[in-house]
């Protein structure tokens, strides 16, 4: 069933516990949003295909199709929609897994489902955000544009997720300056550190694989990252 509230757009929930399928549709309907439920893998990959959400909430374990590769299949086909994890164990490399296939958060159960809302509404802005009227900012062979919300690679095209963007955007808008991983959480995902800054580091790995041998992002050891040419 969908629920229409287009102030803030379609979001998917892929979840194959009615309760809890339930309890996000109300609180994403609350606060504006538009919801669309599917309850198995199969049919949340052909909803996302045809409604084209702004946003979709992934169960990891779901009957059918995992939500893992729900997001591997429309990361390959090109589809960067922000994707956030719902997991049922708090497994580090079950969140790091499902990171590095391209999600933008995780969320692990039991949850807050206001929290899980405001997540949501945070990715949703560093998305689709007012432009900015910025230069765009070139270190090296790399060009970030945050008004395109855009960055090449000697002028080719380099396709990241909006956690991604925003992370690059947040260092190399601020080249040499080093910052902690429990900075980078808070200005880039907006929450404290208990979330655990191993997500940072998955990030910033996913960052430099796509960005090549021209990555701009140095690790300070023992301290955290920082932006150069």
């Amino acid at each position: 069933m969908t629920v229409e509230h287009p102030r803030r757009g379609l979001v998917l929930v892929v979840e194959d516990e009615p309760s809890i399928a339930d309890l996000v549709r109300l609180y994403l309907s609350r606060d504006g949003f538009g919801v669309h439920v599917e309850h198995d893998g199969t049919a949340g990959l052909a909803a996302a295909r045809r409604l084209r959400p702004v946003a979709c909430v992934l169960d990891i374990a779901l009957p059918g199709l995992a939500g893992t590769e729900i997001c591997r299949r429309l990361r390959e086909t090109g589809d960067w929609m922000p994707v956030i994890f719902l997991t049922a164990r708090d497994d580090e490399v079950d969140r790091i897994v499902g990171l590095e296939l391209g999600a933008d958060d995780y969320v692990t159960k039991p949850f807050s489902p206001r929290e899980l809302v405001a997540r949501v509404r945070a990715v949703l802005r560093r998305t689709t955000g007012p432009p900015d009227s910025a230069q765009p900012v070139v270190l090296g062979r790399v060009t970030l544009d945050t008004g395109r919300r855009s960055v090449t690679v000697d002028g080719c095209p380099v396709q990241l997720t909006s956690t991604e963007f925003d992370l690059l955007a947040h260092l190399m808008t601020r080249p040499g300056r080093v910052f902690t991983r429990e900075e980078l959480l808070a200005g880039v995902w907006g929450y404290a550190a208990h979330a655990g800054t191993r997500t940072v580091d998955v990030h910033v790995a996913q960052v430099r694989a796509k960005l090549g041998p021209v990555s701009v992002i140095r690790t300070h050891r023992g301290v955290g990252y920082a932006a150069d040419g």
